[in-house]
């Protein structure tokens, strides 16, 4: 329900209510079993028992390990295992008229659901979104019609509430086709506001938005937080690479080997190490006041002002080819890496399209390769002619 956050395969055809092979009903039953939430998962509190069986039930309170998970989540740690069984769940003591809210088994997405609905009953029923949150899942089609109908029937939802209605998040739009579900699960869907924070008021005025409610933001905030996870994904390859330019600075150059890495060295690591801060901090946090509407020009206007910035606090010796063509090396490398960086937050922002993000790597890829190996060409050949 909220940004901070093919469908799962069951043959060719969306399961229909009534499966005639008697195979395909054993299978189809089996999986359903297979399916159900299990009652030992950390975050749930105890059970409801139903006309289906036993429904976990969980809180609107979140744990403090739910919070450290969230914190273990933003910097990539176990963020791909970070999920929770896909099935239906009961928020506090729902009955057969408590609203049946859907999200995805993602546990961001899913906590920050149940935290916006607190003092309240309700169903949630989780889809298999293989661990993807609901925006994602939706342009992947894991959050889809044909998973969305599998969980209704494998839940026996039917047999739980009284209604047929279904809140999804506007966010899961893209991927589930509300007529195709009420046409063979006969719940029809309600696409409720884009954050989950907005639920309640949802709720309360009888499930109507405002338009304010349907307005997809990017704020600062919601950019931040998707810092910490590309800024650890881009320091792993540093580690790697900041040695061995530390290596390469040694040889030639004025002076010996360790006074040429200590001269050079330490500034092409710092270099390197400001590109990926311009493309992965600087670049979110100052996206609506950079130059241009593609990101990678976004992240290379940022990067060619922090190698600048940092040419001027070195103080290259122009006057010379060598530190003429480090200079030039630099104002290649910098823009170049911070604008592919900057590129990876085009999946995040409601800024971008598909179509928009395709046509954008077809001529900014081949520039950032052509920059970043012509700079690192040039590095070189500055270390030879010193």
């Amino acid at each position: 329900m909220n940004i901070k956050d093919g469908c799962s395969s069951c043959g060719s055809q969306i399961i229909l209510p009534v499966i005639q092979e008697e195979a395909s009903c054993c299978s189809t039953a089996k999986e359903a079993q297979n399916n159900t939430p299990r009652l030992d998962q950390p975050f749930v509190t105890g059970s409801i028992s139903t006309t289906a069986g036993r429904i976990p039930q969980v809180s609107a309170q979140l744990q403090s390990r739910d919070h450290w998970g969230t914190v273990r989540a933003r910097f990539g740690v176990g963020r791909m295992d970070y999920m929770v069984d896909p099935g239906l769940y009961a928020l506090g003591n729902p009955d057969n008229n408590s609203p049946v809210l859907v999200t995805a088994n993602y546990k961001m997405s899913f906590d920050y659901l149940r935290r916006e609905l607190s003092h309240r009953n309700a169903w949630i029923l989780v889809l298999d979104t293989k661990g993807i949150n609901v925006w994602c899942a939706a342009g992947k089609g894991t959050f889809g019609t044909e998973e969305l109908i599998k969980r209704i029937e494998f839940s026996s939802l039917k047999n739980i509430v009284s209604h047929r209605k279904l809140i999804l998040p506007q966010l899961g739009a893209p991927g589930v086709a509300g007529h195709t579900v009420k046409k063979i699960s006969e719940f029809k869907v309600y696409y409720g506001p884009v954050r989950a924070e907005d639920l309640p008021a949802y709720l309360d005025s009888g499930w109507k938005t405002t338009p304010a409610m349907r307005i997809m933001t990017f704020p600062l905030i919601d950019r931040a937080v998707l810092i910490p996870i590309e800024l650890v994904a881009a320091v792993k390859p540093f580690l790697i690479i900041a040695p061995i330019l530390f290596i390469l600075s040694g040889i030639g150059g004025p002076a010996e080997f360790w006074t040429n890495t200590i001269n050079y060295g330490l500034f092409a690591v710092l270099a390197l190490l400001a590109a990926i801060v311009s493309g992965v901090v600087l670049h979110p946090l100052l996206l609506p006041i950079l130059p241009g509407r593609a990101f990678s020009t976004k992240g290379f206007s940022i990067g060619f002002v922090v190698a600048f910035i940092l040419l001027y606090l070195r103080d290259v010796n122009l006057q010379i080819w060598s530190g003429r063509i480090e200079a030039l090396a630099w104002l290649l490398i910098i823009p170049a890496v911070s604008a592919f960086l900057a590129m990876n937050f085009t999946g995040a922002s409601t800024y971008t399209s598909l179509s928009g993000v395709k046509k954008e790597m077809r001529w900014a890829l081949p520039a950032q390769i052509s920059a970043g190996l012509g700079g690192l060409a040039i590095w070189i050949t500055s270390r030879l002619i010193a």
